[in-house]
C-alpha cells in the first residue's frame, strides 16, 4: 500500500469520526431535526456546506478544464457568483425565512397555491433523481479511479468492472451521511472537507506555479505564466468565445441566480440556519470564499495549458491531453504523493457531498411535498423522516444502476448544462415574479411554467429549417449560431415573466399577497450584511478590472485554438 493510499484512507476516515463524533447527540427522529439540522446552523457550517455542496468533479475537473481551453475568461462562473449570492443575503434568504420553510416549492404554496408546489416537488425530483445524482456518481467514480489508480489497488482488471466498484463506494457511503445522519451531519463533513479542499487546491496552484517557475519560486512561475501567454489572462470574453462578457447580464446571471438562490439541493443549509443574522453570515462569508476560487477552479487549468498544450511523451511518443484530462495529470505531477492522497480524499468528499447534499433534498421533497400531502396526511414526525430515509434509499440504489450506463456519452456536460437551463430558468421566474408582485395569482405560475417548459425545449432541440431574412435558419439563430444559448435563455426568461403579466391583467388576484412571518427563527438581520454585500461587489469589479482587456472584444475570438500535436508524433 503506497503513501497515497495511507494518507487517501487516513484522511477519509479522519472526516467521517470527527462528523460523527460532533453529530452523535443530535436529534435526527424529528422533521425539523433531520431534514434542517433542528434550524440550529451557524454561519461556519452553512458557508462550509454551502462551498463544498458546490464542488464536485465537475467543477474541479470541469472548469480547470475549461481554463486550460478558453482561458481565464470563464472565472465569471466563480465571480459573478459573489453577486448572486450577495443577492440571496439581503433578498431572497429573508423573505425564504421568514415563511418558516423547508423546501422551495413549500414557499411556492405559500406565495401562489399547492398545485403550484406540487408541480415544482415533481420537476426538482425528476431532475435531482434522473439527471443529478448518476452523473455525480459516474463522474465522480471516474475522476477518482484514474487518481488513485484503482485497477492496480483492488486487483479489478476491466474498467468497466473499476467503474461500478467506485460508484457503488461512493454511493453507499454518501447514503450513509443523507439517509442516517441528515443534514447536521451533511453539512459538517462538508465543512471539514471543504477546509481540506481550500488547503487541497491553494497547494496544487503553489506547487503547479513553482513548476512553471522552474525552480525560482512561485512569483517566477506566475510572472512567466502572464508574460508568454498575456491573451489568456482577459476576464472579458469575446463575441465568439466559451462565455462572452455579453451574456453575463442575461443567461449566466439567471443561472447564477437560480443555482444560488433557489436551487432546493444548494439552499436547503440556510434554511436550516438558527437565525437571519447567521444566514445571512453564512451566505456572505460563501461569497468571500468565492472570490478565491479562481486560484483553485481556474488557475490550475491555466498552468496546465503552459505544460501540455503541445502534448506530453508517453511511450516514445508525442500524445496530445484533453481538456478533462489536464486537471488530473496536473495534481499527478506537480503534488507530492502524500499529498496526493490527501487531496484524493477532499475530492471524495467534494463528490460525496454533492452527492448526500441532493440525496438529502430529494429525501426533504418527497417526505414534505407528498408524503405528507398525498399518501399519509396524518403522518407523524417520525413517520415523516422513515418515508424520506425509504425513498432516499430507492433513489440511492437507482442512481448507483443508472450511473455506469453513462459511459461513453458525449458531451455529457454540454447535455447537462441544457437540460439545466429548461428547469431552472422558468422555475427562477415564476419565484422572481411571485416575490416582486402582489396581485399575480397562482395561474399565472402555472402558466409560466408551462410556457418555459415548451419554449426552452423547443429552441434547444426542435430542428427548424424555415430562413429568416438574412439567409439564416431558424435552427441556426436558435443552436447559438446567431443567437447564443446564454442569451436565448434570457428570451425564454422574459418570455416566461411576459406570460405571467399578461395573465394577472387578465385575472389578478382578488387581494394583495403579504407574506407572513411564522416566527420560525429570528430575523433579526446581520447588521454589516448590506456593508459587506457591497464590499463584495465592490471586489468583484477590481477583479474583473485587473484582467480586463477592452480591445480584445472587438474580436470573435480573445485566444487562438491550443495548438494539437499530431498522436504519432515524436520528439
Amino acid at each position: 500500500m503506497n503513501s497515497i493510499t495511507i494518507s487517501f484512507i487516513f484522511f477519509t476516515a479522519l472526516v467521517g469520526l470527527i462528523t460523527w463524533l460532533m453529530t452523535r447527540k443530535d436529534d435526527h427522529g424529528s422533521s425539523d431535526g433531520y431534514f434542517l439540522g433542528g434550524r440550529s446552523l451557524t454561519f461556519p457550517f452553512i458557508a462550509g456546506s454551502l462551498l463544498l455542496t458546490n464542488l464536485s468533479t465537475e467543477q474541479l475537473v470541469g472548469l480547470n478544464g475549461a481554463a486550460f481551453q478558453h482561458g481565464l475568461h470563464v472565472m465569471v462562473w466563480e465571480v459573478f457568483a459573489v453577486v448572486t449570492l450577495v443577492a440571496m443575503a439581503l433578498f431572497f434568504l429573508p423573505k425564504f425565512l421568514r415563511s418558516g420553510i423547508a423546501t422551495v416549492p413549500q414557499y411556492l404554496e405559500v406565495r401562489f397555491d399547492r398545485r403550484t408546489r406540487t408541480i415544482v416537488d415533481m420537476i426538482f425530483l425528476v431532475a435531482y433523481a434522473v439527471i443529478l445524482l448518476p452523473i455525480v456518481l459516474y463522474s465522480g467514480a471516474k475522476g477518482l479511479s484514474a487518481m488513485l489508480d484503482v485497477q492496480a489497488l483492488t486487483g479489478i482488471e476491466s474498467e468497466t468492472g473499476v467503474l461500478w466498484f467506485m460508484v457503488i463506494l461512493i454511493g453507499v457511503i454518501g447514503s450513509i451521511y443523507a439517509l442516517f445522519g441528515g443534514l447536521r451531519t451533511v453539512a459538517v463533513s462538508d465543512t471539514l472537507n471543504g477546509a481540506g479542499l481550500l488547503i487541497g487546491g491553494f497547494l496544487i496552484a503553489y506547487f503547479g506555479l513553482s513548476a512553471v517557475g522552474d525552480g525560482e519560486g512561485m512569483l517566477a512561475g506566475w510572472n512567466k505564466l502572464t508574460a508568454e501567454s498575456p491573451e489568456r489572462f482577459n476576464s472579458l470574453g469575446a463575441k465568439k468565445d466559451n462565455v462572452p462578457v455579453a451574456t453575463i447580464f442575461t443567461g449566466v446571471m439567471l443561472l447564477n441566480l437560480f443555482y444560488w438562490c433557489t436551487n432546493q439541493q444548494i439552499i436547503q443549509r440556510t434554511f436550516g440556519a438558527s437565525s437571519l443574522q447567521e444566514g445571512q453570515k453564512g451566505v456572505l462569508l460563501t461569497g468571500g470564499l468565492k472570490l478565491l476560487g479562481p486560484l483553485y477552479l481556474v488557475i490550475p487549468g491555466m498552468i496546465a495549458y503552459h505544460l501540455y498544450a503541445n502534448g506530453v511523451m508517453q511511450d516514445g511518443k508525442l500524445v496530445e491531453v484533453g481538456n478533462d484530462d489536464a486537471y488530473g495529470m496536473l495534481v499527478r505531477d506537480v503534488l507530492p504523493q502524500p499529498l496526493t492522497g490527501f487531496f484524493a480524499a477532499v475530492m471524495i468528499g467534494a463528490i460525496l457531498s454533492s452527492f448526500n447534499s441532493a440525496l438529502n433534498s430529494t429525501c426533504t421533497l418527497f417526505s414534505l411535498g407528498f408524503y405528507k400531502n398525498f399518501f399519509n396526511k396524518e403522518a407523524s414526525e417520525a413517520e415523516l423522516v422513515k418515508s424520506g430515509k425509504w425513498f432516499g434509499l430507492v433513489i440511492a440504489i437507482s442512481a448507483m444502476i443508472i450511473a455506469p450506463m453513462l459511459a461513453g456519452q458525449d458531451s455529457l456536460f454540454g447535455y447537462l448544462q441544457k437540460m439545466n437551463g429548461i428547469y431552472f430558468i422558468p422555475l427562477l421566474a415564476v419565484i422572481l415574479v411571485g416575490m416582486l408582485t402582489k396581485r399575480v395569482p397562482p395561474l399565472a405560475a402555472k402558466v409560466g411554467l408551462a410556457v418555459g417548459f415548451t419554449v426552452i425545449p423547443f429552441g434547444y432541440f426542435i430542428p427548424i429549417g424555415t430562413k429568416m431574412a438574412d439567409g439564416e435558419s431558424v435552427s441556426k439563430f436558435l443552436s447559438g449560431d446567431v443567437l447564443n444559448d446564454f442569451h436565448f435563455l434570457g428570451v425564454g426568461f422574459a418570455l416566461v415573466v411576459l406570460s405571467m403579466l399578461i395573465v394577472t391583467l387578465v385575472k389578478p388576484r382578488d387581494s394583495d399577497f403579504i407574506q407572513e412571518d411564522v416566527e420560525a427563527v429570528d430575523m433579526t438581520p446581520w447588521k454589516h450584511a448590506k456593508a459587506v454585500g457591497a464590499a463584495l461587489c465592490v471586489l468583484v469589479l477590481i477583479i474583473y478590472g485587473a484582467f480586463a482587456d477592452f480591445s480584445a472584444l472587438s474580436k470573435d475570438h480573445n485566444i487562438p485554438p491550443a495548438p494539437v500535436p499530431e498522436a504519432n508524433s515524436t520528439e
